[in-house]
């Protein structure tokens, strides 16, 4: 994908672009009242929890100043958990840690902090340093999620995750996304991750990018990209497709992480899903987004719905 390319040229090749997702999609299929329900990471996990939805268990909540010195104790004798601000996007703000050294919490780099790191943390997240608009904001700590042995020659020091864009309730494209040393350990393209490609039909890799740039080896542990399968790949793009039936948002991300004792579990929900989905497909949403709202009646359970996908060439 040229970055000289017009756009007009962009949009008959497929790509669909930032205005046409905002305009097309995102103002006219999700109802700007049901945000909270995934921009609160807090509030989603109550949602899904509801419905039946596993997601990594929720050890503790902190609302206010004064909660940092109450859950001392509480954060002390965790040897591993993950912060994340309730209101964050794009990966800010969450902070990871694998382990203990004494007194001291490690991170999946080997960095070392001390309570008062904890704590500076969590205070700056309450602040909203990391939240959408800079707004006051909550952390939640939650369980530590163990990688499935499946991907451990794929990521470097971080936990993989699957990103599926669901329209209309229907699993139209997916990405799996790979930390790697320059992401410290992270899921995240724009800080450095990278990006697979998966077919939404088979769940195996198609391509895979860094940085913009197509690549066939992972950058730290140089394993071959091209042969990622995913397992259970109906079951995945099941859990996502239930998710538009609880949020009722028609466009809409689905994080999913794969974990080693508990399997497929729901990790975020994104009302504004990112684009570089289409970079790591090496093709665009357009097609199969039309196909879509062709659709005059839409099937009203979501298992008839990957039935649809899995059995159909819809782009």
């Amino acid at each position: 994908m040229s970055l000289f390319i017009s756009p007009s040229k962009l949009r008959e090749s497929g790509i669909l672009g930032i205005n046409g997702r905002n305009v097309e999609y995102i103002n006219r299929y999700n109802k700007r009242s049901l945000y909270p329900l995934v921009d609160d990471k807090l509030k989603t996990k109550k949602l899904v929890t509801k419905y039946g939805i596993k997601s990594p268990k929720l050890l503790l909540v902190v609302e206010f100043v004064h909660d940092i010195k109450r859950h001392k104790d509480a954060i002390m004798a965790l040897s591993g958990f993950a912060i994340k601000p309730a209101k964050g996007s794009g990966g800010k703000g969450i902070l990871v840690i694998t382990g203990r050294d004494g007194e001291l919490f490690v991170k999946s780099s080997g960095e070392k902090l001390s309570y008062d790191d904890i704590a500076r943390h969590l205070l700056n997240t309450l602040a909203g340093l990391f939240s959408l608009g800079g707004d006051q904001d909550v952390a939640i700590i939650e369980s530590l999620i163990n990688i499935d042995p499946l991907f451990e020659p794929y990521s470097y020091q971080g936990v993989p995750d699957i990103r599926i864009i669901i329209f209309r309730g229907y699993p139209v494209m997916a990405m799996l996304r790979l930390s790697t040393k320059v992401s410290d350990g992270k899921a995240n393209l724009h800080q450095g991750a990278v990006g697979v490609g998966i077919d939404i039909q088979s769940g195996r890799a198609i391509n895979a990018v860094m940085n913009g740039s197509v690549i066939a080896t992972h950058p730290d542990t140089q394993a071959d990209l091209s042969s990622i399968a995913l397992p259970n790949w109906e079951e995945l793009l099941l859990l996502a497709s239930r998710c538009y039936e609880i949020t009722k948002l028609g466009y809409l991300g689905v994080d999913i992480v794969l974990d080693r004792d508990e399997g497929a579990m729901l990790l975020e929900l994104n009302a504004r899903p990112g684009l570089s989905i289409q970079v790591a497909n090496s093709r665009g949403l357009l097609p199969i987004l039309k196909s879509i709202e062709a659709i005059d009646e839409p099937h009203y359970k979501a298992k008839k719905r990957v039935e649809f996908i899995l059995s159909s060439l819809v782009d």
